[in-house]
């Protein structure tokens, strides 16, 4: 992913393309983009193998963002080891909302519980301190939001991309909106902390990696 990786849902596409060489496609990152906004990544166990996934990729490029394997956690503080407050962190999930049908025109859009637009939207997104991204397939990301109720405390946010995901047909995607972790990370910031360069830096980082997968599987 929403993937969204397979995105965010908050995570990608069901098929994980996997090559057995997945640390040969990282690219080098060179210096960590010092994010404002903190990345945490929960990673679904079964997606750790998949040679296409890029959570590993968007943690190395970011300077605040922490990667966590497994399937539940008691809380937000507890993964990463300190008090927060969880209201001002915002979880990409995607479920069956979709951005361009609730809120059309925009690309980050804060849902309620309900899973309705809430009003006030850019106050609510400026308020944001970090974004959890849930790492594996549409089912994986389900299972992650449903194991970790504490999420219900953050606020949820879906996106609503322009273009497809870079991925194209190297990695399926069920729908339209359904974005790589990285592609998902790099909109998110970049929006939220009205900085372009940080998307185009980890889009680049991505669509090299891709370059690369290719290289290797139709060499």
């Amino acid at each position: 992913m929403q993937r969204m990786e397979p995105e965010i849902a908050g995570a990608d596409g069901a098929d994980c393309g996997r090559s057995g060489k997945p640390a040969a496609l990282l690219a080098d990152d060179g210096v960590p983009v010092d994010n404002r906004i903190e990345v945490l990544i929960l990673q679904h166990p079964q997606e750790r193998d998949c040679a296409l996934g890029t959570a590993g990729l968007t943690a190395r490029h970011l300077r605040h963002a922490t990667l966590k394997v497994g399937l539940s956690w008691p809380s937000l503080s507890r993964i990463l080891g300190r008090a927060v407050d969880p209201h001002r962190w915002a979880v990409l999930y995607l479920g069956s909302a979709k951005a361009a049908a609730l809120a059309p025109g925009r690309e980050i859009v804060a849902l309620n519980r309900k899973g309705e637009p809430e009003p006030h939207q850019e106050a609510l997104l400026r308020d944001v301190e970090g974004i959890v991204l849930l790492d594996g397939s549409w089912s994986q990301a389900k299972a992650l939001w449903w194991r970790n109720p504490w999420m219900l405390k953050c606020r949820r946010v879906i996106l609503g991309p322009w273009q497809p995901s870079r991925y194209g047909r190297l990695r399926r995607e069920p729908r339209r909106d359904g974005l790589s972790t990285i592609e998902a990370a790099a909109m998110l910031l970049s929006r939220l902390e009205s900085r372009p360069e940080i998307e185009a830096a980890l889009n680049a980082s991505f669509e090299q990696m891709l370059a690369g997968y290719r290289a290797g599987t139709h060499g």
